[in-house]
């Protein structure tokens, strides 16, 4: 309501000010047609000038703003990989009985072309599979996310995140597979049942989190190749991965 009134208030003092002077005008030269012609004139450029103000100049600004918010968010996103994503892949990758499947879709290489990307993003949104958690150190998992808790708390406290749905429901799902675990007193000898129930928050958090690393690898490769040639190596999509560069 304040807003409304400050809104009316400021349009009647500047209409009030236009007429003021206006009059004045009129007052010293006492010519009305002078007046007209360049009120019709001014009301004629109006729409123009409310086209180049309201719709370009300020579809480059939020485009620019965009951009910047995007390229912020992808340094979020790669030290959410360097910290925790890249072992999440590692560790999660052991236990998904298609382990081969994802191999050959995701095995991302320097010559991948944006065609090759989207097929990887769409193989990781069709693919279902269910995590083997026999397979899986749960323990191990367990003690991983809790001790990167307090990262994972900064990144979600950081307002850009807002702009990346994608990204904040990888956190989300993230934060949920670390209560699940945290709220069990051991990991040990759960049944079936419950087992179940925890592969469904993995496969949740396994999806999300491919469809992520391939499209910062590819943010990579357009912007940072330098980058990408050491995801390339690393990346646990292949049979050895290894920094080394080998010819």
């Amino acid at each position: 309501m304040w807003r409304i009134r400050t809104f009316i208030l400021l349009a009647g003092i500047f209409a009030t000010t236009s007429a003021l002077i206006y009059l004045i005008h009129y007052a010293i030269f006492r010519d009305t047609h002078h007046i007209f012609i360049y009120m019709i004139g001014d009301f004629a450029f109006l729409p123009l000038e409310v086209f180049l103000v309201v719709i370009v100049i300020e579809r480059l600004l939020n485009r620019r703003e965009k951009m910047t918010i995007r390229e912020k968010m992808n340094m979020v996103v790669g030290a959410f990989f360097s910290e925790i994503g890249d072992q999440l892949l590692r560790s999660l990758l052991h236990c998904m009985q298609v382990n081969n499947e994802l191999s050959q879709n995701l095995n991302v290489r320097p010559n991948w072309t944006r065609s090759d990307f989207r097929k990887a993003v769409n193989f990781a949104r069709s693919l279902h599979y269910e995590p083997d958690c026999q397979e899986l150190d749960l323990e191990a998992l367990r003690a991983l996310l809790l001790e990167k808790r307090q990262f994972l708390i900064t990144l979600l406290e950081n307002p850009n995140i807002l702009e990346h749905e994608r990204f904040t429901d990888l956190l989300w799902a993230t934060f949920h597979l670390t209560e699940e675990l945290e709220a069990r007193a051991t990991l040990d000898d759960l049944p079936d049942s419950d087992l179940g129930h925890i592969s469904v928050d993995i496969e949740r958090l396994f999806s999300l989190l491919i469809i992520e690393w391939v499209a910062y690898a590819e943010h990579l490769q357009s912007n940072y190749p330098y980058l990408f040639s050491l995801v390339t190596r690393l990346h646990p999509f292949q049979e050895t991965p290894s920094a080394v560069v080998r010819a």
